[in-house]
């Protein structure tokens, strides 16, 4: 995929219905669904030469391509560990110490930053990781297309874009219809872990979370910090800034 300009491509005429059927979670989202506004907008950006020449040469071994067909992580991974699914990665300082920390788990990544790619492919070659792959594509589409129903064991993601103004609430991707999409792809005992340095953005997603069939709260409110969670850039942006992290983690039952 090139680098893409800072161009909107939806209007307020694509956006969804409000909720998606919620009584059968083995039946797929219906088509319809996949129309809808974009949780992201994609930003002008230029590779470093390192990133420009890791991307070049080993994304057709790491990037999983975008396809109308179900993924089969057997195929990709070479085993039956579990899977856990990171939504905007960013440049991946956290994605790919988790994945060097835990051999036994296979990753899958998805960012439409294209830079951001390119480094995590250097880092997947310099750490010699075997457990990380990477679909450069819309998360939402690529959940609903290529994931299969109870087959993720978690959920990561960190600092998303919290679309502060509240005409642009529909944007965040904490919200249903989008969390009745995790849960359907959520295998029983899996979990969603949210992070963000916004506490309305955390509060909104606490209540459209709790609102969610199927995905039940490990804590009473916001969660403990996760030990395992390896501090991100925006993280760090966020403390420099005296905002609280504040985090949030739901299993499906």
């Amino acid at each position: 995929m090139n680098i893409k300009t800072n161009i909107e491509k939806t209007t307020d005429s694509d956006n969804p219905p409000e909720s998606v059927p919620s009584g059968n979670l083995d039946s797929e989202i219906p088509i319809e669904y996949k129309r809808e506004i974009k949780t992201y907008v994609l930003r002008a950006g230029r590779m470093t030469t390192a990133q420009e020449k890791a991307y070049n040469e080993l994304s057709p071994q790491w990037c999983i391509p975008f396809e109308h067909k179900k993924l089969n992580f057997i195929d990709v991974f070479g085993n039956t560990n579990p899977i856990v699914i990171e939504i905007g990665f960013g440049m991946g300082d956290a994605t790919v110490a988790i994945a060097q920390a835990n051999p036994d788990i296979n990753y899958l990544g998805i960012e439409v930053h294209t830079p951001g790619v390119g480094r995590v492919l250097s880092e997947i070659k310099k750490r010699e990781l075997k457990n990380l792959y990477i679909i450069e594509h819309d998360a939402l589409e690529v959940l609903r297309v290529m994931i299969g129903c109870n087959s993720v064991n978690g959920f990561h993601i960190f600092f998303p874009d919290p679309w502060p103004k509240k005409r642009h609430h529909k944007r965040r991707l904490l919200k249903r219809p989008h969390t009745d999409i995790f849960a359907q792809k959520l295998a029983p005992g899996g979990y969603l872990y949210f992070v963000t340095d916004i506490i309305e953005y955390a509060e909104f997603a606490l209540n459209e979370l709790n609102a969610t069939p199927h995905l039940k709260n490990k804590y009473q409110g916001f969660a403990e910090p996760q030990p395992w969670r390896v501090q991100t850039k925006f993280e760090r942006k966020g403390l420099a800034a005296d905002r609280k992290i504040t985090e949030i983690l739901f299993e499906k039952e």
